[in-house]
């Protein structure tokens, strides 16, 4: 390529570049979850909106205490520790104690991506790091769930946010349990309309199935993220749950049911997709989704939870670098290896 100067200007590849940043691609994705911010906070009300500040707050006040950039605090501004706290808020029931969402938002950010050496280096996904350090902790405030409300008790606060630290947070006076739980523990099925519109308990982001499809659609079609990665989690969820359905439909649930149900749709769309702890080929990413969808259901039908997709997660994210090391193409004009 020759200029008006007449100078030779030489560059390495590629060529082709999208000309997206680190700090917009966060932007865009807690854009492309603000509906479900929005739903989580009309079902429960101002109980989702401290969590989530909590959340965010402790994910930040680490990124700034232990962050790599220098002068402190000069890593803030990718914004992947606003999108770690709410992405862990989004996880927890609405009566968790503020002080646990803000330690896990911090302990999540200083070990699952500061202590690795951070943005880029993580190998498991910083929230959900946080989840599982808050799951092992105070297991018992992750098994107790609030009934959702809606727009007329939004300023209904629940007196469990303000538990002290390390104290026993006041019980709430309406608890309920998770459709997954109810299918469980009690064999009962919650009808597919409430698991696509919300009416049931659960986490803060998960009780929502349209508003999150709807905004997975959208963010896939604006290459936010990998495609593949939820459509083959989703598929093989349905694939696996669809055959055992069929085999035996008096015990295990149906394929709608193990879809809509619990955190496989908000955790296919916000937490496996992330960048840096899934694998960066195409079929690499199907391997990856197809893994999490073997074992969310899995341990959904014979574990001893009633939720297995923070696990599935955090093990595939083990397996990536494996992943990514067995699905690389060969490059052009190497032939195979004579064995």
């Amino acid at each position: 390529m020759t200029t008006g100067q007449g100078r030779l200007l030489l560059q390495a590849a590629p060529f082709l570049r999208r000309g997206i940043t680190t700090p917009r691609l966060m932007t865009e994705v807690i854009i492309g979850m603000g509906p479900v911010m929005l739903a989580a906070m009309y079902f429960f009300g101002l109980s989702a909106l401290l969590v989530m500040l909590a959340g965010v707050a402790g994910a930040v006040a680490a990124e700034w205490a232990f962050g790599k950039a220098r002068p402190r605090g000069a890593s803030l501004r990718d914004g992947s520790a606003i999108l770690t706290g709410l992405v862990l808020a989004l996880t927890l029931p609405p009566g968790i104690p503020l002080w646990m969402a803000f330690l896990g938002g911090a302990v999540g950010l200083a070990l699952g991506k500061s202590a690795m050496g951070g943005l880029g280096q993580n190998m498991f996904n910083p929230a959900l790091v946080g989840r599982a350090f808050i799951q092992a902790a105070f297991p018992s405030v992750l098994t107790t769930w609030s009934a959702q409300g809606n727009i007329n008790s939004f300023f209904t606060i629940r007196a469990s946010n303000f538990a002290l630290p390390f104290m026993h947070p006041a019980a709430d006076a309406v608890a309920t349990a998770t459709p997954l739980g109810l299918m469980k523990f009690e064999r009962q099925s919650t009808d597919l309309l409430h698991l696509l519109l919300g009416n049931t308990a659960g986490s803060l982001g998960e009780t929502c199935a349209l508003v999150i499809l709807i905004c997975g659609v959208i963010m896939a079609i604006r290459r936010v993220f990998d495609w593949r990665i939820p459509a083959s989690i989703l598929l093989t969820v349905a694939v696996v749950s669809t055959i055992v359905w069929l085999v035996d439909s008096s015990r295990y649930p149906a394929p709608w049911f193990m879809l809509c149900s619990g955190g496989l749709l908000f955790g296919a769309v916000y937490m496996a997709t992330d960048p840096v702890t899934s694998p960066i080929t195409p079929r690499g990413a199907w391997i990856f989704g197809a893994g999490v969808g073997v074992i969310v259901v899995l341990i959904r039908l014979w574990g001893g939870l009633p939720e297995g997709v923070m696990y599935a997660i955090l093990l595939m994210n083990a397996a990536t670098p494996l992943i990514d090391r067995v699905s690389q193409p060969r490059p052009f004009g190497r032939g195979r290896v004579a064995a």
